[in-house]
């Protein structure tokens, strides 16, 4: 080793014992590199230098903001965690007359009032490579729902990740949309009837730019009847629904960024104990139950098996600010209808429900910029609201139409209360519609305020009963709602 080298090797080492900061051991790295470049030292040499001097920038976590979000990020970017949260603060007020007597049953069906509607909080996380996922809390409603989402994603193949835990399953283009980012304030009748969060696996991906799968494994229903959260119950069932969903958008397809044009299907498939998987028959303004399900008791000889089969169609297609978006689903029940305590006759009735909705974004925002992965995320407006020019922000405007027949229930066995087969009779309305129209406005991506009027008709009346609210026989719901969002 000549007198230059042997020279440069004693400062550079001695630079580097010396130095006491991340600044110090940067600008030393710096030097060694610079003496390797030109020749003075070889690489091996270099790399022996700085050998255990490792920058403390390089390890120090980084934090970053991204739409008011903040995140804590490891240095190399393999590793991080964000907080997450959100609170929808709601009034609701019906036209519900008062009783026609004092002596009318007291009824909190269409009372006005304000509400928590959801208040959660939780985090997201990533760590390694392949690894990712969020869990999220219930802060507000019963106890057994605690948790909303806890759920693992494992990325090991691109085409093909798997999710395991408790998730949104892969069904609805509404559901799959954020409470966050949803086009009212409520979704439609369709949502009572689908698949939402339940605890399985899924395998899911984008085989190519446009296209999504998913195909998930869930307990489904459970016996309490909840759709969100508990173990299997019930060793009668024990198989497990299968749901799957595939979309395409063909504006992507075309490499036009300026558009949407979704079509999607979907399908799920099991049983559950009978009773639990009819759905939930209530107005989208969260007021009367239209229609109560039978009661089928446990102590006749029938089987208590219900076969549900769900399938669903779903079309968005955007160009700019205007977006219509559109979907239908059936649920078909097989399942026996007891009418003794040792006979009972097999049954089939489906569900039908649907929606069709229109909306425009009057301050220009474009729904492109806001789909991905065959969903829909929020409004970002061009320009954040200002207070001292009371200007900025995103306004839409919007309506909708939506839907439910089960007249496949009307069945005389299901109306009549028998000994050991039917505890409680099915009563109330076979149809419902409702018209929305809804307005909002999006100062920022974390705020929200949103205005509903909700109409809802009922038809069909079953087995000559109707819906009785505060004494009086009633065929409709007027309703009007508010919503003030905070998310991040």
């Amino acid at each position: 080793m000549n007198f230059n080298k042997k020279l440069a090797v004693a400062l550079s080492g001695a630079l580097m014992l010396m130095a006491g900061s991340s600044v110090q051991a940067d600008s030393t790295t710096d030097i060694v590199d610079a003496l390797v470049m030109k020749g003075v030292l070889t690489e091996e040499e270099g790399r022996l230098i700085t050998k255990g001097h490792t920058s403390k920038a390089e390890k120090t976590p980084v934090m970053k903001e991204k739409d008011k979000n903040f995140t804590i990020e490891s240095a190399n970017g393999e590793n991080s965690i964000s907080l997450t949260g959100r609170v929808h603060f709601d009034g609701r007020a019906y036209d519900y007359s008062r009783a026609d007597n004092s002596n009318a049953a007291a009824s909190s069906i269409g009372a006005d009032t304000f509400d928590i509607r959801r208040a959660r909080i939780g985090l997201k996380y990533k760590f390694g490579k392949y690894y990712s996922g969020e869990i999220s809390a219930n802060t507000v409603g019963t106890s057994q729902d605690v948790l909303d989402v806890g759920y693992l994603d494992v990325a090991w193949f691109e085409k093909a990740k798997f999710r395991l835990g408790q998730f949104k399953m892969p069904f609805s283009l509404e559901q799959l949309t954020s409470s966050n980012n949803i086009d009212f304030i409520e979704r439609s009748f369709l949502d009572s009837f689908i698949p939402a969060k339940e605890r399985g696996l899924q395998v899911f991906g984008e085989p190519v730019p446009g296209t999504t799968y998913a195909l998930a494994f869930s307990n489904g229903t459970t016996a309490t009847g909840s759709n969100v959260t508990g173990a299997e119950a019930d060793n009668r069932v024990d198989n497990k629904d299968i749901i799957g969903r595939a979309t395409i958008n063909f504006a992507e397809l075309m490499k036009n960024k300026e558009a949407v044009l979704h079509l999607g299907g979907a399908f799920s498939a099991g049983d559950s104990p009978i009773g639990t998987g009819f759905g939930t028959f209530r107005t989208e303004a969260r007021g009367a139950t239209y229609f109560t399900q039978p009661v089928i008791a446990t102590t006749n000889t029938a089987d208590k098996t219900l076969d549900r089969r769900r399938f669903n169609m779903e079309f968005a297609a955007a160009s700019g600010p205007y977006k219509i978006q559109t979907q239908y689903v059936t649920v078909d029940h097989e399942f026996e209808v007891p009418t003794s305590a040792s006979a009972a006759t097999p049954m089939d009735a489906k569900v039908k429900t649907y929606y069709l909705e229109g909306l425009w974004t009057l301050t220009g925002e474009k729904h492109a910029d806001r789909y991905k992965a065959g969903a829909f995320g929020g409004i970002k407006p061009n320009q954040e609201f200002d207070t001292s020019t009371m200007s900025g922000g995103a306004w839409e405007v919007g309506a909708r139409l939506s839907g439910m027949d089960a007249t496949d229930f009307n069945n005389s066995s299901l109306g009549t209360v028998v000994t050991n087969a039917i505890s409680t009779a099915a009563t109330g309305f076979l149809k419902a519609k409702a018209y929305t129209v809804g307005i909002k406005f999006v100062p920022n991506m974390n705020t929200r305020f949103m205005l509903d009027f909700v109409n809802t008709q009922f038809e069909s009346p079953f087995q000559a009963t109707s819906l009785t609210v505060n004494g009086r026989s009633v065929s409709h719901e007027n309703a009007v709602l508010f919503r003030t969002q905070f998310m991040f």
